[in-house]
């Protein structure tokens, strides 16, 4: 019976979508969306004639437009509009609510997945001749692999891990370049650092202005199966993701991308940072090995529970201190992650874990994070 209404459930949302997006074919308006004009205006477009109200959604333009959702206005054709801005050069992704439900805009090729569905993205590139320090400009460019291997943390589960090698890497078979593991949130996986996140780009953006040193770029999937067992403890599942998370990373990930890339070898040569879930993820990892990653840090980390991790570091400061080169922590004044840094700054204080920290204007939005990556990257392997 339950699969019989799953199924009545599934044909009836099928057949709505094709009376809102496809009635009249024959006859639909052209529709282009999004347009960006060259003062930083965006036009968002979609043909729903049957629909009785349609909004845009972003979270990302809040600030500029007043609100996280915008009203769309029907015309005469069926086709439902909404300019905003101008907004500020930048990159935002969005989705359409039709009548309650969330939609990706289908006239627009800018589309990627995540866990909770899909979203759209519109670029405001730079005022011309001073492009965004995440925009794709003319310079070198690096390459993106994805590798897929059976993880022994996760039962053999097939996983998978994005891979950035910089400009120079198949120009030149001999030279042996220095990893950065770099982390996503809970809410995207592998993929994201790379197609919202734009981390290929911003790395190839440093390399070409001097900024950085050439780098590959290391970006794992932070969502690892757990047993039943363990994804049923709900009061320690935090903990017991975290603790995956290291296992697939120092004994699947690593592995793989020394047996596969020309790395350097040593701690000096590897770093992690990584962003909200992964900030934690990477602050826990790389403070529990410092014999694996001589440079740390986090972005709007979600760093509750690090208690036992700064202990450790405690017992044993001033040779943590000379051992780290590196560990970097910053969120945005309006992140709702911003107590639970104050409580781990105030910690590492408190131990005299030396640190850098950085409070910025921003919320928790990938804007910050680019910004932030832009910010990290030159610091490493100096």
């Amino acid at each position: 019976m339950h699969c019989r209404k799953i199924v009545f459930a599934g044909l009836a949302l099928a057949i709505a979508i094709n009376h809102v997006f496809y009635a009249s074919a024959a006859e639909r308006p052209s529709v282009k969306s999004p347009q960006v004009s060259d003062d930083g205006r965006v036009t968002f477009e979609l043909y729903a004639p049957n629909v009785q109200k349609v909004s845009m959604n972003c979270g990302e333009m809040q600030s500029q437009i007043g609100a996280s959702s915008k009203e769309m206005t029907k015309g005469e054709n069926g086709v439902w509009s909404l300019t905003v801005g101008p907004l500020k050069p930048g990159i935002y992704d969005y989705t359409f609510d039709v009548d309650g439900v969330v939609n990706t805009d289908p006239s627009s090729p800018f589309v990627f997945g995540n866990r909770q569905g899909s979203r759209g993205y519109v670029e405001v590139p730079g005022p011309k001749g001073q492009p965004r320090h995440d925009e794709w400009r003319d310079v070198p460019h690096g390459s993106v692999n994805i590798h897929w291997y059976a993880s022994s943390a996760a039962e053999g589960a097939r996983r998978r891990v994005h891979v950035y090698t910089p400009p120079d890497y198949f120009k030149n078979g001999e030279k042996k370049y220095p990893a950065l593991y770099l982390l996503h949130g809970s809410g995207d996986n592998d993929s994201h650092w790379m197609w919202i996140g734009r981390a290929n780009v911003v790395a190839d953006n440093l390399i070409a202005d001097g900024k950085s040193q050439p780098m590959i770029v290391v970006m794992p999937d932070g969502h690892v199966p757990l047993p039943v067992s363990m994804e049923q403890d709900r009061a320690n599942r935090w903990s017991r993701s975290r603790e995956a998370f290291e296992k697939d990373l120092m004994t699947d990930v690593i592995p793989l991308v020394e047996s596969a890339y020309r790395v350097l070898p040593g701690r000096e040569n590897r770093a992690i940072v990584g962003l909200s879930m992964g900030g934690g993820q990477s602050l826990f990892v790389g403070l529990n090995n410092l014999d694996t990653f001589a440079w740390v840090g986090g972005f709007s980390s979600a760093a509750r529970g690090m208690e036992p991790v700064v202990a450790k570091l405690a017992a044993e400061a001033e040779g943590v201190n000379k051992q780290m080169k590196l560990l970097w922590i910053a969120i945005g004044k309006n992140d709702f992650l911003l107590e639970e840094n104050h409580n781990f700054i105030k910690s590492l204080k408190d131990n005299k874990i030396d640190h850098i920290y950085n409070e910025t204007e921003g919320a928790h939005q990938w804007s910050v994070w680019r910004l932030y990556l832009s910010e990290f990257i030159p610091l490493l392997f100096r």
